[in-house]
């Protein structure tokens, strides 16, 4: 049995602890860390059984095989720097705070090397997010399957043989419900515009979104023949593809993508610093 300890109690460390105890870990194999007293009063009432504390503490961190960093970049250097003295050899660590490098954390806590960086999404909360993940050379394989079995608890899991490939998962899944979100807004501001009450327009567009998704899933086809096959020429859907067109959206939705990779390249050179 794995002993895993989170460094931060917030929604996706929650989300994270609830879908592997969900999957039969047991409550006392698991450790979070939380310095809000009303954050632990709330996990406590969630995950009973869980050991909560205050501080990266010995009895917090120590035997842990695998400890989790879920806190914000802007903290993750204190919490490494606290995390550093307790960590034991045969353990891994596992960071899901965005932009923060290898190369940084290994130098926070001490120059430990068995360091794995994921990317995961907000769908994670609801068990269907997809996480990129990177190992460092240091990582055994058995570590790498504790690290994938906990962002699994979350949904899938994608490794990536370069860590700077994890900019590129940012910006099309890190960022990506955002993307969905805007185009189900749209969708749904159509909707109104042509007649729907509020509650059908999001009844109309979540269901689309959703079961749009869902068939493709379900097919071998790739999405474009999926598109083809519903747009007749002359018709409804070919109208509505070519004003898509003419209006570059499949430009400015690769273009967004590219542009949050490339912020997230620019987070990690800033939250790397050492001030």
């Amino acid at each position: 049995m794995s002993l895993i300890a989170f460094i931060g109690g917030g929604n996706m460390a929650s989300a994270l602890a609830g879908g592997v105890l969900a999957r039969g870990v047991r409550a006392d194999a698991i450790r979070i860390v939380e310095p809000l007293p009303a954050q632990r009063a709330k996990l406590a009432l969630r995950f009973p059984g869980v050991a909560l504390h205050a501080e990266a503490t010995a009895a917090a961190i120590a035997g842990a095989d695998v400890v989790v960093f879920a806190v914000k970049p802007q903290q993750m250097r204190d919490a490494a720097r606290a995390v550093a003295p307790h960590l034991g050899p045969a353990g891994v660590v596992l960071s899901i705070a965005a932009g923060i490098r290898l190369a940084d954390l290994e130098r926070w806590l001490g120059g430990f090397p068995r360091l794995v960086r994921a990317m995961p999404n907000t769908p994670a909360l609801v068990g269907r997010g997809i996480s990129g993940m990177f190992a460092a050379p240091g990582v055994r394989d058995e570590d790498r399957a504790r690290c994938a079995a906990v962002l699994e608890a979350g949904g899938q899991v994608l490794w990536v043989g370069d860590e700077a490939m994890l900019d590129a998962v940012t910006g099309v899944s890190g960022s990506g419900p955002a993307y969905v979100f805007y185009f189900v807004e749209a969708l749904e501001a159509a909707a109104r515009e042509l007649g729907f009450s509020a509650a059908d327009a999001r009844a109309l567009a979540y269901a689309t979104f959703d079961g749009a998704v869902a068939l493709a899933q379900a097919s071998p086809e790739e999405p474009a023949t999926l598109r083809a096959q519903v747009t007749s020429k002359g018709g409804t859907t070919e109208r509505a593809v070519a004003t898509l067109e003419g209006g570059g959206v499949r430009a400015t939705i690769v273009a967004a993508a590219v542009a949050a990779a490339a912020r997230a390249r620019e987070l990690g050179d800033d939250l790397g610093r050492d001030e």
